[in-house]
């Protein structure tokens, strides 16, 4: 039997809007990922304890709050410090598109701003 993807969906810093973040984590289960969701207001400390402790694929932030790049870097940072190498990183939501050449400088997996819809979002997530 294949391995199912093991995804981290999480809500890092002040942003208080989820409802995205449920929508996407309900997809990706109905597209036979295994989630975690780690709820509202988690810190990057947080996001990557819970990535070793459930052992995950992949950690996919979702941000609407426009901290996208401090959070980011701070994400990379602790992985970094952890040695953190095989856990791919997504990031979505309300991505300004100046700022998108900067997640693929620093090899996020993949960047999902708002627009298409989810089926065409997943259509390629085994690839992940």
């Amino acid at each position: 039997m294949k391995k199912r993807i093991r995804i981290l969906v999480a809500k890092p810093g002040l942003d208080g809007h989820d409802r995205g973040a449920k929508v996407v984590a309900q997809a990706l289960r109905d597209a036979g990922m295994e989630v975690i969701y780690t709820g509202l207001h988690q810190t990057v400390d947080q996001i990557v304890h819970t990535a070793l402790q459930e052992s995950v694929d992949v950690i996919g932030l979702s941000i609407m709050s426009g901290a996208h790049l401090p959070i980011c870097e701070k994400l990379l940072r602790k992985m970094k410090e952890f040695k953190i190498r095989d856990i791919r990183v997504v990031i979505g939501g309300v991505i300004p598109k100046e700022i998108s050449p900067c997640f693929k400088r620093w090899a996020f997996r993949a960047s999902f701003p708002e627009g298409p819809l989810l089926m065409n979002r997943f259509s390629g997530s085994e690839k992940m």
